[in-house]
């Protein structure tokens, strides 16, 4: 079970893929060489390089681009959002000519995707976007290949998660004007929770470019709209995992009120 007050309505979907591709034109060096660091830290340089590689949810297709360059034999690439397919593109045809990747309009939650197996199966920050998180980690983990890796990152719960669907609901439904209002909204209300931490807005938006494969105004749209939305424990994670005979090698979970945002936790998942 997930902490989500109501079931998500299939027919409302935040626009993931605009704001990929509205951020796609920001992607510089620096930002790929923050990629870089951040998915070998994650999941190793050894642990891709010369291994098959699906990202389920490539987005600006950042973390695709991240492991060709750690060197995965061969990549697959799918998106629910035919803007991120194409944005995802895009990027690798920018920065990479070393071929070995195909990238595709898929869903996870669909009967049959077609994909091979993968040595490396990665879904950062995706399948609690699909309306079905539990079926869709079931769905990942069918992809893994024998003793692969999964590598997922998933928002961790918090008491406030019923809040946020229902304003991430109001937000997809709202006009221009109404998101806009929201998003300066939370811009001034998170700086004036940082400076009563003794921290600076400025601050954090100058570090945010290394935090994440994202710029801060585009991250906050994305929080703000990320609808479907749902949450999970790490105990509620090895319930689903464990079965299947995943076995849990790194977790970084992190302590969080959930006031301004969940916030992803990382695990990564050795499969039979």
């Amino acid at each position: 079970m997930t902490n989500e007050s109501t079931s998500p309505d299939p027919d409302l979907r935040f626009a993931f893929g605009a704001n990929w591709q509205d951020y796609s034109r920001l992607i510089d060096q620096e930002q790929i060489d923050a990629s870089l660091s951040r998915m070998d830290t994650l999941v190793g340089r050894d642990n891709i390089a010369g291994r098959s590689f699906l990202d389920i949810g490539c987005g600006s297709g950042l973390h695709s681009l991240a492991a060709l360059k750690l060197g995965a034999a061969r990549l697959e690439a799918i998106d629910y959002d035919p803007l991120s397919v194409a944005t995802t593109t895009a990027v690798l045809e920018k920065f990479w000519d070393g071929g070995r990747y195909r990238v595709q309009r898929g869903d996870i939650l669909a009967p049959s995707l077609g994909l091979p197996s993968s040595e490396v199966v990665y879904s950062w920050g995706v399948l609690h976007h699909t309306g079905d998180m539990n079926r869709a980690i079931r769905a990942a983990a069918s992809l893994v290949a024998p003793s692969g890796l999964l590598v997922l990152a998933l928002y961790g719960k918090t008491r406030y998660c019923g809040t946020w669907t229902r304003i991430k609901r109001w937000y997809c439904q709202a006009d221009d004007a109404g998101k806009r209002a929201a998003e300066d909204w939370y811009v001034r209300l998170f700086g004036a929770y940082l400076l009563l931490r003794g921290k600076r807005l400025k601050d954090h938006i100058a570090s945010y470019r290394n935090k994440r494969g994202m710029d801060f105004l585009h991250d906050v749209r994305d929080w703000l709209g990320g609808y479907p939305y749902e949450s999970i424990s790490p105990a509620e994670l090895d319930a689903i995992l464990e079965p299947l005979g995943f076995k849990a090698l790194k977790r970084n979970v992190k302590r969080r009120s959930g006031l301004f945002g969940s916030g992803c936790d990382e695990y990564v998942y050795r499969a039979p």
